[in-house]
């Protein structure tokens, strides 16, 4: 079993509570950082290699040292906690049942930064979740964690937990920088970066909850000693949401480096295909990552064993490599329809793009249109190279990485089950029970 930095206090009871909390070490790191000089803290994360968890895994520790301190401008810290992904759900489990991992790295990130007011941004359908960390930043600041003086340090903080409109778009650092500052959440054009003009056109930085939660360790074990941990660039642990056709779905902490083979059939994690199917593909990194073949995701193109690192999963490109992204993991068997499964991507992207830029606005309907054709039957096989063209179209000519997201997946299923589009055009009555589903899907959403 890999080693547990963030998750291995996650079976004590009242582990959210601080008493608990700090009967196992909790806010001990944040006392040794108060120890060091703010660039002493942005050095030891640099160190650790730590890159952001939430999905594009830039160095965690370089982001920060971009941050505006010649200005003279405030600066504050965002948590990214609008986990929207599909298939990703570790961050809010985090924060449900550690929520003083995450406050204690608000602390010491923002200490670091010269932050003296943050902000936690966390979805709006996780009432629930932000009920519990109001619950812990009041125990934080009970306690003299936040607020003035903090350990007589002379360090003051404020952190608010701010709940959000649940919109996807939400989750791309800008559009939260606007909505946050009560706008709609429209992506910005970038330059400038938030480091330089950010929230309030101040220098901001923004990291997502997993990226932030993980500063704690780093400080309690040092920078050089986390980046033990891992393989190549890919240093330390990351949290995993496994779902979709495996025997134990759950979320996992493992270390980078593990084989992809040993993470979906060793009983120590997924457990093999339930059902003893076999396995057919796998969204490695969330919906918005390109999709593998089984052949593909357990192997590279060369024949070495695939691995969960940044590096290996990205082998070979897009032509027969992925994304570990934000770690939702949806496993398929033998029995899933791949253009079933790409319409309820697309059809989520269409849904959640803000309608700023022409071709992921335009290109994302259109793109659910042709599926919904194809899959009641109707489509032909133009209709399956019209796609092609129309997700090359969105492919990184949007502001935001919205349209590359609704692109990747149309991509990736054409390029490596391309037949099975043209076997929904060819023999459309093979297919009468998806016809079903989706005209049930149809009647509910009309009634």
């Amino acid at each position: 079993m890999s080693k547990k930095l963030l998750t291995e206090h996650f079976g004590v009871q009242g582990i959210d509570q601080l008493p608990v909390y700090k009967q196992h070490g909790g806010y001990s790191a944040l006392e040794k950082a108060f120890k060091k000089t703010p660039d002493e803290i942005v050095q030891e994360v640099i160190a650790s290699g730590l890159r952001g968890r939430g999905g594009a895994g830039f160095p965690t520790g370089k982001k920060w040292s971009f941050i505006d301190k010649k200005s003279g401008k405030p600066r504050y810290l965002v948590c990214n906690a609008d986990e929207s992904e599909p298939g990703t759900f570790k961050d809010r489990y985090l924060m449900e049942v550690n929520p003083h991992l995450l406050i204690e790295g608000m602390i010491i990130s923002s200490f670091a930064l010269g932050a003296n007011l943050s902000f936690i941004y966390i979805r709006g359908e996780l009432l629930y979740v932000y009920h519990i960390l109001e619950k812990a930043i009041a125990e934080a600041y009970e306690a003299g964690y936040l607020g003035k003086n903090i350990l007589g340090t002379g360090y003051d903080l404020e952190l608010y937990c701010h709940t959000g409109g649940g919109a996807y778009i939400c989750g791309e650092e800008t559009a939260l920088i606007e909505s946050l500052e009560g706008k709609r959440g429209n992506p910005r054009i970038k330059p400038p970066f938030p480091a330089i003009s950010g929230l309030y056109n101040n220098p901001t930085v923004v990291n997502n909850v997993e990226s932030i939660a993980t500063v704690v360790p780093i400080i309690n074990m040092g920078g050089e000693e986390y980046a033990k941990i891992g393989i190549g660039n890919s240093k330390g642990t990351k949290l995993i949401s496994a779902c979709g056709h495996i025997k134990k779905p759950g979320i996992y902490e493992i270390e980078l480096g593990l084989p992809v083979e040993e993470f979906i059939y060793s009983d120590s994690y997924c457990g093999g295909i339930r059902g003893g199917r076999k396995l057919k593909a796998v969204v490695a990194g969330g919906s918005s990552v390109p999709i593998l073949p089984a052949e593909l995701i357990l192997k590279t193109e060369k024949g070495e064993p695939r691995l969960m690192s940044y590096e290996s999963l990205a082998e070979g490109g897009f032509a027969s490599g992925t994304m570990l992204g934000s770690g939702g993991f949806i496993v398929m068997d033998e029995t899933t329809s791949i253009v079933k499964n790409l319409f309820n991507f697309t059809r989520f992207y269409h849904h959640e793009s803000c309608g700023q830029c022409s071709p992921c606005r335009e290109g994302t309907a259109w793109m659910e249109k042709i599926l919904h054709r194809i899959l009641h039957g109707h489509g032909t096989l133009k209709d399956v190279d019209l796609l092609w063209t129309l997700q090359k179209n969105i492919d990184g000519k949007t502001i935001c990485p919205l349209g590359d997201a609704a692109a990747w997946p149309v991509a990736s299923a054409i390029r490596h089950f391309r037949a099975e589009f043209e076997d929904f055009v060819e023999h459309p009555e093979k297919y009468q029970d998806v016809k079903h589903y989706f005209n049930q899907i149809e009647d509910k959403q009309l009634a």
